[in-house]
């Protein structure tokens, strides 16, 4: 059936969420996938949940048909790459058969990270090249933060959406002209809107409940339990027909290094209780859903709620992932206890800093040490296996602040940790800082939480870099927790899931043999620890690490 506005069929892309440099080029301190053509930078596959509501409450009310391209689930399933940059993957993407034969009419493409920012811009171009009829719109946490840029660099989108695109689309399908309801309605960002300079809004939906269960038809559900984050949870033993859900939107909390507001809004915003138990319950009986991981910015705003919530995790016997981390604040006895008994065997624990001035003065946490180590004994006690998250290289934190965050982590009795490098995300009040103080330098744009940018008066980009990388082979490898503490199958499971993500990780098998001796496993130790030292003599960066610390293979 034919909408009077003409649309019938609309396309939702999903960018590669790094750079073609980050994919095609690799660093030697990030997680790679092996392909018949080589080795390429491993793509996170979340699914779109944006996406899925979105086509749930178009659908809700309009006969359309929708369609997915999620490039980051594409690229990690081809066996190889062999094209010279992700635009020309992009032209023989949107030019599948399906497609040509029922060509879109309106083209909406997803762009959350910085990263993501040029894959946008070619995303678009190679949409009006296809398709050159179509509606061509863009939403996310770039648009959103980034209308003025992409609109300097291309003339191919049509109109760009400010914040949560439900509303916003809606109304515009259901207008009978498509470009005189983007320049009245608040919520659309067109060129002639900034030439008048009018500022776009909000338009939320406020009872989360208005939107259908979300459309897991759209996308081919079990691409995404190879999510590379998913698999690098060592905790969670069963990681098939994995499933992402979000109970709430919002945070009131004012991170600097955060810009999930600027879409969601700082207001908390919930489905019901009612509704989430049917939500889960339809994911565990109708989709056969294991594992189900939670992206809510702040699923403990509400502790009375969150309980609920959980007593319906275990009462469905859904193994629960938190994606974004759980407030360490909020947590305590009780609900630690709770979330063991409910199944969860793995937390991600988001500290951010190991120094109180660095959290209290920059990063605006409301988080302190003591808490932080109370909350990583009781996991330890429980036996919940914690992966610790800490940013170093934030402009105003000195070296100094670096070595307290260090000499902190070890002192955490933490499973596995990860040291990321500050990342000026667009819409944060880090991105802003970096943007206004002529003092502070950014290498470049578009990076990710593993590739240090940000240059001050008191380090260098390299230096952070390096310092990111020492951390995490100090923590996880040379004075990893569980071996110190003689638990050495639970050691294997984060010195294994080191190895799937990178396959010539020298230090990885180099613990992992040991762990393999002492588990009485002698020929298993014999065969990592020959492969460890044929790396070895492979590698110069691996033979700098190994005599840095001092390691004799």
């Amino acid at each position: 059936m034919l909408l009077k506005t003409g649309v019938r069929h609309i396309l939702l892309i999903v960018p590669p969420n790094i750079t073609f440099e980050a994919f095609a080029r690799p660093s030697p301190n990030v997680r790679r996938i092996r392909k018949k053509t080589g080795d390429y930078g491993s793509l996170t596959t979340d699914m779109p949940l944006g996406l899925l509501c979105l086509s749930a409450y178009l659908k809700k009310s309009l006969p359309v048909k929708v369609s997915l391209v999620d490039c980051n689930v594409e690229l990690n399933r081809s066996d190889a790459f062999q094209f010279e940059s992700f635009k020309d993957y992009f032209l023989q993407a949107l030019s599948r058969s399906d497609l040509k034969d029922d060509p879109p009419d309106l083209i909406g493409i997803s762009a959350l990270f910085t990263s993501t920012f040029r894959n946008l811009i070619d995303l678009g171009e190679c949409g009006r090249t296809a398709y050159p009829s179509a509606f061509i719109v863009a939403g996310g946490a770039v648009p959103t933060n980034m209308y003025r840029e992409i609109y300097s660099e291309s003339s191919c989108f049509d109109a760009l959406c400010f914040g949560e695109g439900e509303k916003p689309l809606l109304g515009l399908l259901r207008a009978p002209d498509k470009k005189m309801f983007c320049e009245d309605d608040p919520s659309w960002i067109t060129p002639g809107k900034l030439r008048r300079r009018i500022m776009p809004s909000h338009a939320f939906v406020e009872d989360l409940d208005e939107i259908p269960f979300c459309d897991y038809a759209l996308c081919a559900t079990q691409d995404y339990s190879r999510n590379p984050a998913i698999t690098a949870y060592p905790g969670v033993k069963n990681k098939s027909d994995v499933f992402y859900t979000m109970t709430s939107r919002g945070c009131p909390h004012q991170c600097s290094f955060c810009s999930s507001h600027t879409v969601h809004g700082r207001r908390m915003r919930y489905y019901s209780v009612a509704r989430v138990a049917q939500d889960l319950g339809r994911l565990h009986n109708d989709f056969g859903a294991k594992v189900l991981v939670f992206q809510d910015d702040h699923f403990l705003s509400n502790r009375d709620r969150a309980i609920k919530i959980i007593k319906i995790i275990k009462e469905a016997g859904i193994t629960a992932v938190f994606a974004n981390g759980l407030a360490l604040y909020a947590l305590d006895k009780e609900l630690l206890g709770l979330l063991k008994s409910a199944g969860v065997s793995q937390l991600n624990l988001p500290i951010e800093s190991g120094s109180e001035r660095v959290l209290r003065e920059i990063i605006h946490k409301p988080l302190s040490l003591p808490k932080i180590s109370w909350v990583l004994d009781e996991c330890r006690r429980l036996g919940i296996y914690t992966t610790v998250n800490a940013i170093i290289g934030f402009p105003g934190e000195t070296k100094q602040d670096i070595a307290q965050t260090r000499a902190f982590l070890k002192t955490l009795p933490a499973n596995w940790f990860t040291v990321f490098c500050a990342n000026p995300l667009v819409g944060s009040e880090l991105c802003d800082i970096c943007k206004k103080d002529g003092k502070i330098k950014l290498k470049k744009t578009g990076s990710d939480y593993k590739t240090a940018i940000i240059e001050t008066d008191e380090f260098s980009a390299e230096y952070i870099q390096e310092i990111e990388y020492l951390s995490n082979l100090e923590l996880n490898f040379v004075h990893n927790n569980d071996m110190r503490l003689g638990e050495y199958e639970s050691a294997l499971k984060g010195l294994e899931t080191a190895i799937r993500s990178r396959s010539d990780h020298v230090f990885a098998y180099h613990y992992a043999a040991q762990c393999y001796e002492k588990l009485g496993s002698a020929e298993k130790s014999k065969r990592y620890s020959a492969h460890a030292n044929q790396l070895l003599q492979q590698s110069v960066f691996w033979r700098k690490y190994a005599d840095m610390f001092k390691i004799a293979l």
